[in-house]
């Protein structure tokens, strides 16, 4: 069944180049539930059979990644703090909750982006913290490319060199996501250790 699935996924990407490679992450990037692990190694593989350049695959990956958190971004920006306000009550988050979480991700807007891109279900969900925040929309492109640069890479590097095995390959990147959990508290642990350190000395 999954050999059927790559199959299929093969078939489109193929059929759609690179412009589908974009608009796919871009589904995938945004609140729509869309694996990008269905998306990127089969491009990789077709990579690895000459039929696409690798180095576009990773560009266009990372293209769609980024176009689908600016679209979480802006709703956001647009829709999100009215809804909040009016729904917070759902959530059990009042005025002043929101107020600490605002400022958290103002202050720490950077690496929780960053972060966020490399962890399951969160990196769809990442840039709405951030549109609700106002966080700098550069320095949002910037570091939301970076961690979805980091995912697409490994994805493109999983597909190209083993894209003909669906089963070892889906093995791989449950291994290397873990990997990316272990990194990812590394950075978090170390960042924090870091401001602390920086507000004692202050």
């Amino acid at each position: 069944m999954l050999s059927a699935f790559v199959n299929l996924v093969l078939d489109a990407v193929q059929g759609m180049g690179y412009a589908g490679i974009v608009l796919l992450m871009a589904l995938e990037s945004s609140f729509v539930p869309f694996p990008s692990e269905v998306i990127v190694p089969p491009a990789g593989y077709l990579a690895a059979q000459g039929k696409m350049n690798i180095y576009l695959v990773v560009l266009s990956g990372i293209a769609g990644s980024l176009i689908g958190a600016l679209v979480n971004y802006f709703i956001a920006v647009y829709m999100g703090r009215g809804l909040l306000k009016k729904y917070s009550r759902y959530f059990f988050l009042n005025e002043e909750k929101f107020g600490k979480v605002e400022k958290f991700f103002l202050k720490h807007g950077e690496v929780t982006t960053f972060t966020g891109r490399l962890i399951p279900v969160i990196r769809q969900y990442i840039s709405f913290p951030a549109g609700l925040a106002g966080m700098n929309i550069p320095k949002f492109c910037f570091y939301t490319g970076l961690g979805a640069g980091i995912w697409v890479v490994v994805l493109a590097w999983v597909g190209f060199f083993i894209g003909n095995n669906p089963e070892l390959m889906h093995s791989k990147l449950k291994t290397i996501s873990i990997l990316l959990l272990v990194f990812v508290a590394v950075i978090l642990v170390g960042y924090f250790y870091y401001q602390k350190k920086k507000k004692k000395a202050v």
